[in-house]
């Protein structure tokens, strides 16, 4: 059955209004389909291939001059493959899980840590060769109320609340979100949300994030990671959205999250630095999305504070060199991420194409972010200051699968060299059952 058809079906089962049936937020998206199916599944995935004009070398930003006539070079990726299942017990209570597989699946990886000399690293990816991103048990009272228990999505921002490959037009997830933030965000929590009239809101008790993981490059993305076979919740966040859906086809959104992040990690230390500073982070997001008259629009504002960032490098375990956590960098107090983008579906104009629920989407994106926006101590990390621009097409042969190439060009600061690419990929997103 056609992916809006099942949609619409889902969205008047829960009594939420059809014209808002594509901007619902990504936590929502198993349930949509576990009412009045009984038993679920679908998922989505994405494959990539860039050709980078600019050099992978450890030490491009560190000696810039020396390697901006480096070769180019590609890349084949996977970045994400994904498998949802849900089930809906009845008399208000349903299962949801998200099970993913990230470039390929594989539990351990080795990488070089730019930021420590081009050392080889062995990355553990928490969950071995699969990921779940989803995993709760939902108690639903009414459209208004609803109780979510389990491993949930954090919809702290446009990506993380609509991270599905057909809810964005470049080929990989938008940069700036993706690097100051964790991209998907999920943790393990309760969340309670619903529906009231044009709104929908959604709040969330979780465990605190983990600032042993924060790094200069790439701010908290990694700090709901954990190394072991759980989570250490010595600390806890709280994290909250509402979105408002009063014109047809707009949406606004503002999120925000808060919690502590020094001393909520294994073991923990009883003195020193972790005992003595809190790590507070605050992440405050504003984004909308549009769809009408044949143009997508996207947009997105986000800041983030990082309170006591200039003790974070001498905590206990980034002291310890046989930790699995960051050791040699400054973190900022600050990061931001801005983003923007816009599409015009050309097909709309060819009845044919249309008929046939063609699309062909010419689009335009423009960001900027920095995870080091705030010197720590003198510091400076000047290559972390990007600002990005893409062009290029997303073409939907039909509804549930996307072609998509693009052209993005990496602005930095001067002596750093500018960063070219070209990108192409093919994803899908869609339920089967």
């Amino acid at each position: 059955m056609n992916r809006r058809i099942i949609l619409l079906i889902a969205c008047a089962a829960i009594g939420w209004p059809m014209t808002t049936f594509a901007q619902e937020n990504a936590g929502d998206s198993v349930m949509q389909h576990v009412r009045g199916n009984r038993f679920s599944v679908g998922g989505y995935g994405e494959v990539g291939y860039s050709r980078n004009f600019y050099s992978d070398h450890v030490s491009r930003y560190s000696q810039p001059e020396q390697h901006k006539d480096d070769p180019s070079h590609g890349r084949f990726d996977i970045p994400h493959a994904v498998i949802y299942l849900g089930y809906d017990f009845g008399r208000g209570w349903s299962f949801g899980t998200e099970i993913e597989f990230e470039h390929g699946g594989n539990g351990l990886a080795y990488e070089k840590e730019d930021e420590e000399g081009g050392e080889w690293e062995q990355e553990v990816e928490k969950g071995g060769e699969v990921e779940l991103e989803q995993f709760w048990i939902q108690k639903s009272f009414s459209r208004q109320a609803n109780l979510r228990l389990g491993h949930i999505v954090v919809p702290v921002g446009l990506n993380n609340a609509h991270h599905e490959p057909l809810n964005f037009f470049t080929v990989y997830r938008p940069e700036g979100e993706n690097t100051i933030m964790p991209s998907t965000w999920h943790q393990t929590g309760v969340s309670f949300f619903g529906r009231a009239g044009h709104f929908r809101y959604e709040a969330q008790l979780l465990a605190g994030l983990n600032a042993d993981n924060f790094t200069n490059t790439g701010w908290i993305h990694k700090g709901h990671k954990s190394p072991m076979e759980y989570d250490v919740a010595n600390k806890y966040g709280v994290a909250a959205r509402l979105d408002y859906y009063a014109v047809p086809g707009l949406r606004f959104g503002v999120s925000g999250y808060y919690g502590h992040s020094i001393g909520n990690s294994y073991p923990r230390n009883a003195n020193g630095t972790d005992a003595t500073y809190k790590g507070r982070v605050a992440i405050g997001a504003f984004d909308f999305t549009y769809k009408g008259h044949n143009w997508i629009l996207r947009g997105q504002a986000d800041y983030g504070y990082l309170s006591d960032a200039d003790e974070l490098k001498y905590v206990y375990n980034r002291l310890n060199s046989k930790s699995p956590f960051k050791h040699s960098a400054f973190v900022s107090k600050n990061a931001y991420a801005v983003g923007i983008e816009a599409g015009y579906d050309v097909f709309s104009q060819i009845e044919q194409l249309r008929t046939n629920q063609q699309r062909c989407y010419i689009f335009g994106r423009y960001e900027a972010y920095n995870p080091y926006a705030s010197q720590t101590k003198g510091t400076a990390y000047n290559y972390t200051a990007v600002k990005r621009m893409a062009v290029g097409l997303n073409y939907h042969p039909v509804p549930e699968v996307v072609l998509k190439a693009e052209y993005s060009h990496r602005f930095l600061k001067s002596p750093y060299n500018n960063e070219p690419s070209f990108n192409i990929g093919v994803a899908y997103e869609g339920f089967f059952l």
